[in-house]
C-alpha cells in the first residue's frame, strides 16, 4: 500500500473512483512479490505496478470492468494458459491478483497505521460465496479492528492475521471448512497484506563508510539515522542527505528511538565506547537486524565483554560481526555495499 498511497491520497482528494489490484501468490519467475500494488481510476491513470509490465495492461482492462460493475475480480496468468504468452509471462512465471474497488473506510484505517507507523493487516475475501468477495477488514497489532467480514469467519480471520503480523509476511489462506456451518459452504480464502512500519537504517558512528552505507539505504526507501557524539564526525555537512542526524552517545540516542522489527543498525566505529552501549540496546531489541564493524578477533573481544555485560548466547548470536557479506570490499563504498546486502537478505529472511 505504501508505494502508491501519495497517488490514492491525491485521487481521493479530487472524488475520483478507484480501483485496488494487489498480486496474491507468486510462481516462478514473477516479477513482484505478494503484496504488490496497481492502483488505477477510471480515467487512465495508474501508479503502482504488479507484474513490473508484463501483465498491466491486462489488469488494468479488469480494474476498468471492476470500476463500472461494483464486482471485484481474482485473475490467474500462467504458462499453461494463452493470455501468459500475450502478457509477457512466456518464461516461466504464474500470478495471481485481485481487483477490487477501493473501499473507503478499510483504506482509511490502512492509511492511518501507515502514517503512525503501527504494524497492521489488511484481511480481504478473495474467494468464497457470492457476496462475500471482496468484505474485508483491518486489524492492528493491539488487537483493535475496523471491518466486519460475516457469515461467522471473522474470528479465524483475525487468527489468522495475527499470526501473519507476528510473522512479518504477507500470505494467503484457506479458512478450515469446518468454522463454517453447513457441508456445502464454498470455500473461502483471504489474503492477509500485512503492513509493517517503513524501514529505517541507523548507523552508528559518522566515518566515511557510513556516509555511502545511508545513501544506498536511501536508494532502497529506508528511512537513514545516523548517531555519533563526535561533532567533527557526526556533522550536517557530512551528512546533508540523512533524515535525522543526533548528535548524542549511542545509548542515550537509542534510548529515543523505537527500534521495531522494521529497523536494520550498524555499529561502525571501531571504539567499544560507543558500540558496546549501543549493542546491549539493539540486541535485545525487535531490530531485524543488528551488525558491527570490526575483525574476528575483534569480534571475539566484543562478544565476550557483552556476555559479561549479562547479554544471552541467544541475544550473541543476533550480531552479525564481521559485518557485511563477503565480497572482497576493501573501499568504504565497497563495504557499505557489502552491509546493504546483508541488510537486504536479513530482511528476506535469508539470514
Amino acid at each position: 500500500m505504501r508505494e502508491v498511497l501519495s497517488d490514492l491520497e491525491r485521487w481521493r482528494e479530487q472524488d475520483r473512483a478507484v480501483a485496488l489490484a494487489t498480486v496474491l501468490q507468486t510462481w516462478g519467475s514473477a516479477p513482484r512479490g505478494v503484496g504488490a500494488k496497481m492502483a488505477l481510476t477510471a480515467d487512465g491513470e495508474i501508479a503502482g505496478s504488479v507484474s513490473g509490465g508484463c501483465v498491466e495492461g491486462a489488469v488494468f482492462e479488469t480494474g476498468q470492468q471492476v470500476l463500472k460493475t461494483g464486482q471485484p475480480q481474482l485473475l490467474h496468468f500462467g504458462v499453461a494458459d494463452e493470455t501468459a504468452w500475450e502478457v509477457g509471462l512466456a518464461c516461466g512465471g504464474s500470478i495471481d491478483v485481485f481487483v477490487q474497488p477501493l473501499n473507503a473506510n478499510l483504506y482509511a484505517a490502512a492509511r492511518a497505521a501507515l502514517v503512525e507507523e503501527q504494524p497492521a493487516a489488511s484481511v480481504t475475501i478473495v474467494r468464497g460465496p457470492a457476496g462475500s468477495i471482496g468484505r474485508g477488514l483491518v486489524l492492528r497489532e493491539d488487537g483493535s479492528v475496523t471491518g466486519v467480514l460475516g457469515d461467522g469467519l471473522d474470528e479465524p480471520a483475525r487468527a489468522a492475521a495475527s499470526a501473519a503480523l507476528l510473522a512479518g509476511q504477507s500470505r494467503r489462506v484457506a479458512l478450515p471448512d469446518s468454522i463454517r456451518p453447513g457441508s456445502e459452504t464454498e470455500p473461502v480464502e483471504i489474503f492477509i497484506d500485512v503492513m509493517l512500519p517503513a524501514p529505517t537504517l541507523i548507523a552508528v558512528g559518522g566515518v566515511h563508510i557510513a556516509i555511502a552505507l545511508t545513501a544506498l539505504a536511501k536508494t532502497l526507501g529506508y528511512r537513514t539515522i545516523v548517531v555519533d557524539p563526535r561533532r567533527i564526525f557526526g556533522s550536517d555537512a557530512r551528512f546533508p542527505h540523512v533524515d535525522r542526524l543526533i548528535q548524542a552517545w549511542p545509548d542515550e540516542a537509542l534510548a529515543q528511538l523505537s527500534l521495531t522489527r522494521s529497523t536494520a543498525l550498524a555499529m561502525l566505529t571501531h571504539d567499544p565506547k560507543l558500540d558496546d552501549p549501543a549493542l546491549l540496546i539493539a540486541l535485545p531489541s525487535p531490530a531485524f537486524y543488528v551488525g558491527a564493524l570490526g575483525s574476528r578477533n575483534t569480534q571475539a573481544q566484543r562478544r565476550e565483554r557483552l556476555r559479561a555485560a549479562g547479554l544471552s548466547e541467544a541475544q550473541l548470536a543476533r550480531l552479525q560481526g564481521p559485518i557485511g557479506i563477503d565480497i572482497g570490499a576493501k573501499t568504504p563504498e565497497e563495504i557499505a555495499l557489502a552491509v546493504v546486502a546483508q541488510v537486504t537478505a536479513a530482511r528476506n529472511g535469508r539470514i
